[in-house]
């Protein structure tokens, strides 16, 4: 009896002890290690009750509000990393896309402009013979100390794509003569820099940008970015711990995008270098390694200078699925933020984000006016193109709420520019969305479940394709408050 209550007592206290904790101890709304928004108590009703949502939604808030998370969390990878638990390339299995691309004209008609469009296969010298591992979601993990380097592998194959071309051949289809329409396919870091002991668990891309490339539409021009980002692979134009490219490697870019569209081009010596020091950005969070938070790198963005330009945003409300729920008016503001050294939403510098429409009319006058149709790699583009298009119009894949043809006819476009990461280009679902905008009717909503603002999901994005699996959905990365952050510390 006595060795019953002394078993009762303890169990007690222990319960005691972790509601003291819970209840006292501090908790955070947004987890740094992981670059996303922790759960939050879900709001009660029956009908959630009986469908089980709203006990699956309790266990998700639990488990994301234990006092000092990512504290802990860190500790964990800490001693992962000294015994040498993480799994290594010899163990983990990487799945290819198994998407089905959407059937497209097998049938070249031009054969000579078909033939010119393939990008030439880029041999890797920098990194070939480095040693790696493979860290948590199928994370490639390269080089050791502050040279580390984390690679989201690529799982698409050499057929897939088809769906990007032909959403650029409809709209060339649909816009005509009258519009200038490109296609840009951005590839990833693994691109460049895997290891030869780690190539099998990634497939090529230039494959896969030779297919896209081969089912575009004469009249569409390829913009081919692949080589020259190989030639310039020796400098940072790729973030070592984030899944973004940099700045610099989107400076080559839109230098080639220029060349095509045969439009005037400024060199750096015409921006201003600014730096943010100490950034870690989403590799962290996805790889779970702590050799990543421990060799921050140089967040370096470039300003230009001797160029007048007005920046107006048409901000977006979305819920907790990233849907639109809401469009408010057009507001001016400042095209760069300015962020704190160390802080995770760097990236977030251009535009604050994706959640909204830009539009951006600068003091060049040659009636060219370009709209850029992106994911979040092609925020870093339009900051190079203001001395080379009178207008610069920017919308994300995964929001807008307008009738494009309207748009388009509306604001004078003159140049279309799809620029997207070979993940997205692969996606079946991504390209759908732009030949929907086509037909949509303007400000069609979704339900305003649990909304969250633009702002506080600026760096949104959906690396879970078909192209590579092992990434879990729940470790999307964004940012929490940062572009009222970075308001603030602009104003300041």
């Amino acid at each position: 009896m006595t060795r019953n209550k002394i078993y009762i007592i303890f169990i007690a206290a222990v319960f005691l002890t972790f509601t003291v904790v819970f209840d006292t101890f501090p908790r955070t709304a947004y987890s740094e290690l992981e670059k996303r928004e922790l759960a939050v108590f879900p709001d009660f009703s029956f009908e959630k009750l009986f469908d089980g949502s709203f006990t699956r939604k309790v266990s998700s808030w639990f488990s994301d509000s234990e006092p000092y998370r990512d504290v802990l969390m860190s500790c964990s990878m800490q001693i992962k990393d000294a015994i040498r638990l993480t799994a290594s390339e010899d163990n983990v299995t990487f799945h290819a896309g198994t998407e089905t691309p959407v059937a497209g004209n097998e049938d070249v008609t031009d054969e000579d402009a078909i033939a010119n469009r393939n990008v030439d296969e880029y041999h890797n010298e920098l990194t070939a013979n480095e040693n790696a591992k493979i860290a948590n979601a199928g994370i490639i993990v390269v080089g050791t100390g502050d040279k580390v380097r984390a690679l989201m592998a690529y799982g698409g194959g050499s057929k897939g794509g088809v769906s990007y071309a032909e959403a650029a051949n409809k709209y060339k289809e649909t816009f005509g003569s009258k519009v200038n329409v490109y296609c840009m396919v951005i590839p990833t870091a693994s691109e460049y820099y895997c290891p030869e002991k780690a190539r099998k668990c990634t497939n090529s891309q230039q494959a896969t940008i030779n297919n896209i490339h081969a089912h575009l539409r004469p009249d569409v021009k390829a913009v081919d970015i692949y080589t020259i980002l190989g030639e310039h692979a020796a400098e940072d134009i790729y973030l070592r711990t984030d899944h973004h490219w940099a700045p610099l490697g989107a400076y080559y870019a839109a230098y080639k995008f220029a060349k095509v569209a045969g439009v005037p081009f400024r060199d750096l010596k015409h921006y201003e270098r600014k730096v943010v020091r100490n950034y870690v950005g989403s590799m962290y969070g996805y790889s779970k390694d702590a050799s990543i938070k421990n060799a921050p790198e140089d967040f370096v963005y470039y300003v230009p200078r001797g160029v007048q330009y007005t920046t107006t945003y048409i901000n977006y409300t979305i819920n907790s699925h990233y849907q639109v729920t809401g469009e408010q008016k057009p507001q001016k503001s400042i095209y760069f933020f300015k962020y704190r050294d160390g802080h995770s939403g760097a990236y977030c510098t251009f535009m604050g984000g994706d959640t909204k429409i830009t539009q951006v009319r600068t003091s060049t006058k040659n009636g060219r006016r370009v709209m850029i149709l992106k994911d979040s790699f092609g925020n870093a583009i339009p900051g190079y193109l203001f001395f080379s298009f009178e207008e610069i119009h920017v919308v994300d894949a995964r929001y807008f709420t307008k009738n494009m043809i309207d748009y388009v006819r509306e604001n004078k476009i003159t140049d279309i520019l799809f620029a997207n990461n070979i993940f997205n280009a692969y996606s079946g679902s991504v390209c759908k969305k732009y030949i929907h905008y086509l037909t949509q009717k303007h400000g069609i909503m979704a339900a305003k479940d649990e909304v969250k603002t633009g702002e506080h999901n600026a760096a949104h994005e959906k690396p879970d394709t078909a192209a590579h699996r092992a990434v879990p959905k729940k470790l999307v990365p964004a940012v929490h408050d940062a572009v009222e952050e970075a308001v603030r510390e602009n104003e300041e």
